[in-house]
C-alpha cells in the first residue's frame, strides 16, 4: 500500500470530514488575490507556492488568461482529487482536460517529468497544443509524443516538464530502452508521475494486453497457408464442434480423417505434427470465431484489429503469432513476419514504475474495488457543474434481433421527424453498417473503424437539428456533442443503444453523451433475446441484465487477479535482469572494453528473449498439471524459478564465449536486425496445449 492510499484509509477509519469544500473555498479566495499579479509575478508565485491550494489557484488564473476559461468548482475538485493521488470520475462535458492541468502542473514543479497519458495520438497532440500555453506561462515546458516520431525527438519530449503521450507509446519506448546499446539511445528518464486520462480504458480494459517488442526471426509461415486451404473444406458439426461464446474448438473423428487425408501427414495427433495441428486450429478459429468488420477490418495496412470496447481500430495490435498469420491467410494477404519476442510488458506492470499515479474518466465508480485492490487508487466521484436532467428511459426487450432493429429504425424516423438529433450506439463495424443500410430516407453519418479520420467533424455535427449518427462505441472519443440552435427546446440529443455490454461502464459512457452541462437529453437501450449478452449468460429479461453485468465484472476481476499472480513473478525477474543490464550500460558495472560492453548487452538481450520463449512453453504445459491433481500456480512458479536460475547461471559463460568469438572473428555484435512493436492478446482462445488437450480428450472419450 502506497503512502497516499494509507492516508486515505486512515482518514476513513478516523471518520474525518470531506476537506474539499474548504479547499475549494480557499482556492477561490486565493485566485481572486493572484488575479492582480502580472504574468511574470504569477509565474514566480507558482514557483514558490508552498500549498497545493495556492498552486491550483495560480493555475486557474493562468487558464483564464490563456484560454479565457473560468474553471468551475467541480473542475477544481477534480484537480484536487488527482493531485491527491486519486481517480476523479467526471462526467462527459465537465472539462476533464482542463481539470488535469493544475494537478499536472503541481506534480511538474519538481522538474522530474509528468506524463499525461491518453488513448490516441490525436488527443495527445490536441491536448498538448490546447493546454500548452498554460504550462508555459507558469515556466514549465511541454512536449508531445507521436507514433511516427524519431528517437531524438522523443527524448527531447520526455525531457519536458509535462509530456502528453499515449500509454502505449510510453510503454513501447520503455521496451526499446531495455535493448538500447548506448545511453544516448534511451529516451526515457526515471519515471516520476503519470496522470492517466480515460483511466478505466487504459488500466482495466487494456491493462492485460501485452506490449511486445519483436525482432527478426525465421518462421514456418507456409504452414498457415496449408492449414487455411484445409480449413475452408471443414464444416461445423461434421468436422469440428465449436462453442462460439466459450471460444472452444474440437475436431471430430471425421475432421481429423479429412485433414490427415488432405495433408498426408499421418496421425495428426502425433508429436511431430504438433505445429501443424496448432496451425489447423488457428485456421478454424480465423474462419469461424473472428469475423471481418466485427473483430477486425482489412485495410491497405493489412489486418487491423477492432477494439471490442471502443469499436475503433486498435493501432499495431495483433493476435498471437499463429492466429494473426491464420487471419492473413484467410483474407489471402501477404503473410507478415511475426519475429521473436525481445521484450514484453503489460500496461498494468508498466504504470507500476511511476512513483506517483492518478487519473480521470467519466466512468470509474463501478470498478472502484479493482482500482483500489490492483493499483491502490481510490475513486472520487465529482459532482456535475449543473444538475443532470437527462431522462434515461427503461430498456425495451424484443424476441429477435430483427424485431429490435426494426424498432430502432422506427424510433429514429420518429425522432428525426421531430428534428431531434439522434446518436445510435452499435456493437461493431458490421452492425453499424447494417443499420445504416436499413436506414433509408434519413440522411445520416456513420462513425466506425473505417472512417476515424472524419471523427471530429462527425461528432461536431451530431448535436445539430435533425442529425442522425450511427456509431460504434463512444469511449475515448475525446470530443463533446454540443447541441445546435433550438435543439434544447426539442428535448436535446437522444441516445439509442442497440446492445447492452458486459461492462456497465460501457453503457454509461454511451448514455453520458447526452445531457452534458445541464443540457436536456434522453437515452434508451433496445435489446433482444438474441443479443450476445443475453445468450451467453442466459438472461431471460431486462431485469436480469444489471445483475448479470455485476456478476461478469466480478468474474473478470477474479481473472485479472489470477493472471496478475502468474505475471508478478516474471515482472520481478525482469526488473532484476534489467537492473543488471542498466548497470553495465551506465558503467556502474565496468566492462574491460567497448566491445566487451556491447557483447554483454546483446547477450543479456538474447538470453532474455530465449527465457521468454521458455516461459511461454511452460504456460502451455500448465494445463497438464491440473490433470495430475497438482496446483497449477505453484507448479508454474516453481518452474519459472528453475528457468530463471538456469538463465542466471548461463549468463557469464555465454558472455565470455561470445566475446572470445567476436574478438577472433571480428563480428559486430550490434548487428541484430530490425525490431518492431505491437500489441497482442493474451491467449484469447486458450493455449496451444489446451487446444491439443481438448482434441485428445475428445478422441479418448469417443472410443
Amino acid at each position: 500500500m502506497n503512502v497516499t492510499s494509507f492516508r486515505h484509509l486512515l482518514e476513513k477509519s478516523l471518520g474525518l470530514t470531506n476537506p474539499r469544500p474548504r479547499q475549494i473555498e480557499s482556492i477561490n479566495r486565493k485566485r481572486a488575490e493572484f488575479a492582480s499579479l502580472d504574468d511574470n509575478a504569477l509565474r514566480k508565485a507558482f514557483e514558490s507556492a508552498g500549498e497545493l491550494t495556492d498552486a491550483i489557484a495560480i493555475v486557474a488564473v493562468a487558464a483564464g488568461r490563456v484560454l479565457g476559461l473560468d474553471m468551475f468548482d467541480v473542475q477544481l475538485q477534480g484537480s484536487l482529487a488527482m493531485a491527491d493521488g486519486r481517480i476523479a470520475e467526471m462526467q462527459t462535458g465537465e472539462g476533464k482536460t482542463l481539470a488535469a492541468v493544475p494537478a499536472a502542473a503541481w506534480l511538474a514543479r519538481a522538474h522530474r517529468g509528468v506524463h499525461v497519458m491518453t488513448v490516441n495520438d490525436y488527443l495527445a497532440r490536441r491536448d498538448a497544443s490546447w493546454m500548452g500555453g498554460i504550462y508555459r506561462m507558469l515556466g514549465l515546458s511541454v512536449g508531445c509524443i507521436q507514433q511516427e516520431m524519431p528517437a531524438h525527438d522523443r527524448k527531447l519530449a520526455y525531457l519536458c516538464d509535462v509530456t502528453y503521450t499515449t500509454a502505449n507509446e510510453a510503454g513501447f519506448d520503455y521496451l526499446r530502452d531495455q535493448v538500447a546499446l548506448t545511453l544516448d539511445n534511451q529516451v526515457h528518464r526515471p519515471f516520476h508521475a503519470a496522470l492517466i486520462d480515460e483511466v478505466d480504458s487504459i488500466l482495466i480494459d487494456e491493462a492485460r494486453i501485452p506490449l511486445v517488442l519483436a525482432g527478426s526471426a525465421a518462421g514456418e509461415e507456409h504452414l498457415a497457408q496449408r492449414a487455411d486451404r484445409v480449413a475452408r473444406l471443414l464444416h461445423r458439426h461434421i468436422h469440428f464442434s465449436l462453442d462460439e461464446f466459450g471460444r472452444n474448438i474440437s475436431l471430430t473423428d471425421e475432421g481429423a480423417r479429412v485433414i490427415e487425408s488432405r495433408l498426408r501427414c499421418g496421425n495428426l495427433y502425433a508429436a511431430e505434427n504438433f505445429e501443424l495441428y496448432t496451425a489447423i486450429i488457428d485456421a478454424i478459429h480465423a474462419h469461424n470465431l473472428l469475423h471481418r468488420d466485427v473483430d477486425y477490418v482489412v485495410t491497405a495496412k493489412g489486418i487491423e484489429s477492432v477494439d471490442a470496447f471502443k469499436g475503433r481500430i486498435a493501432p499495431d495490435r495483433r493476435w498471437p503469432a499463429g492466429l494473426q498469420t491464420a487471419l492473413e491467410a484467410k483474407e489471402r494477404l501477404a503473410l507478415k513476419q511475426q519475429g521473436r519476442v525481445l521484450g514484453s510488458i503489460t500496461l498494468q506492470n508498466f504504470v507500476a514504475h511511476y512513483e506517483y499515479l492518478c487519473g480521470m474518466t467519466g466512468t470509474a465508480a463501478t470498478q472502484a474495488e479493482e482500482f483500489r485492490t490492483i493499483y491502490g487508487l481510490d475513486v472520487e466521484v465529482i459532482p456535475t457543474n449543473r444538475p443532470v436532467i437527462r431522462q434515461d428511459q427503461p430498456d425495451v426487450m424484443f424476441a429477435t434481433r430483427d424485431e429490435k432493429e426494426r424498432a430502432v429504425l422506427e424510433a429514429i424516423h420518429a425522432l428525426h421527424a421531430d428534428g431531434r438529433p439522434v446518436l445510435v450506439g452499435t456493437a461493431s463495424v458490421e452492425e453499424s453498417e447494417r443499420m445504416s443500410a436499413r436506414l433509408t430516407g434519413v440522411p445520416h453519418a456513420v462513425l466506425n473503424a473505417r472512417n476515424e479520420e472524419q471523427e471530429a467533424g462527425i461528432i461536431a455535427r451530431a448535436g445539430e437539428r435533425g442529425a442522425v449518427t450511427i456509431s460504434t462505441n463512444m469511449a475515448g472519443r475525446g470530443v463533446d456533442i454540443k447541441l445546435g440552435d433550438g435543439v434544447a427546446a426539442l428535448g436535446g440529443l437522444h441516445v439509442i443503444g442497440t446492445n447492452r455490454h458486459e461492462s456497465r461502464r460501457i453503457d454509461h459512457q454511451l448514455r453520458g453523451r447526452a445531457g452534458r452541462q445541464g443540457d436536456p437529453g434522453s437515452s434508451q437501450f433496445f435489446v433482444s433475446a438474441q443479443d450476445d449478452l443475453m445468450v451467453r449468460y442466459g438472461c431471460t429479461g431486462v431485469s436480469d441484465i444489471e445483475s448479470t453485468q455485476r456478476r461478469v465484472e466480478g468474474q473478470n476481476l477474479d481473472i485479472r487477479r489470477l493472471l496478475n499472480r502468474y505475471e508478478a513473478v516474471i515482472e520481478g525477474q525482469r526488473r532484476k535482469w534489467q537492473d543488471r543490464r542498466q548497470k553495465i550500460l551506465t558503467g556502474e558495472e565496468p566492462s574491460e572494453s567497448e566491445l566487451a560492453l556491447l557483447v554483454a548487452l546483446t547477450t543479456i538481450d538474447d538470453l532474455w528473449s530465449e527465457y521468454l520463449a521458455s516461459v511461454a512453453d511452460l504456460k502451455s504445459d500448465i494445463v497438464w498439471t491440473s490433470l495430475s491433481f497438482r496446483e497449477p500456480l505453484y507448479e508454474y512458479m516453481k518452474g519459472v524459478d528453475t528457468l530463471y536460475r538456469e538463465l542466471e547461471d548461463r549468463l557469464e559463460p555465454e558472455i565470455a564465449e561470445r566475446l572470445e568469438q567476436a574478438q577472433s572473428t571480428g563480428l559486430d555484435p550490434t548487428q541484430r536486425g530490425a525490431t518492431w512493436t505491437y500489441l497482442t492478446t493474451d491467449q484469447p482462445f486458450g493455449t496451444a496445449t489446451e487446444r491439443v488437450l481438448r482434441g485428445l480428450i475428445r478422441k479418448i472419450t469417443s472410443k
